[in-house]
Formats: structure tokens, sequence, C-alpha cells
């Protein structure tokens, strides 16, 4: 399953919404995705997981791209 996750650069600075970036991660649960970017230091906001028709919606964006984390 690919999971869209919402996340700020760093988790030592206060969360600004207009910084708010999203990648996609395949993994089989929302558990798998966290442990997928624990070296990263990221603020994760929301990790949400794409049903088919949303996904099919994302690949359509030009900044569509499933990391290998």
């Amino acid at each position: 399953m690919v999971f869209k996750v919402f996340y700020q650069d760093s988790a030592t600075e206060i969360p600004v919404r207009e910084n708010t970036k999203s990648l996609y991660v395949e993994a089989e649960h929302e558990k798998d995705v966290r442990n997928k970017l624990v070296d990263r230091e990221y603020n994760i906001e929301y990790i949400q997981p794409l049903d088919e028709a949303h996904l099919n919606y994302e690949k359509q964006s030009d900044h569509y791209s499933v990391e290998n984390a």
C-alpha cells in the first residue's frame, strides 16, 4: 500500500502550515512508514493511506514519486 506522508523538515522547529511537505512511501502499515522514516528528523504531521482512486489521482502530479525509504 502507498501512504502519503505530510511532514515538516525539522522536528525541532515550530510547525508552519505553509512549510508542510509531502512524500509517498510504500509500506504494509502506518507503523512501517514511521519505521522507514525514523532516521530522518522529520516532524511527521499525518500519514494518509491512499486508496486506488486517490493513488491514481496523485500519480497524475509531476511531484509524484514513491520513496525507497
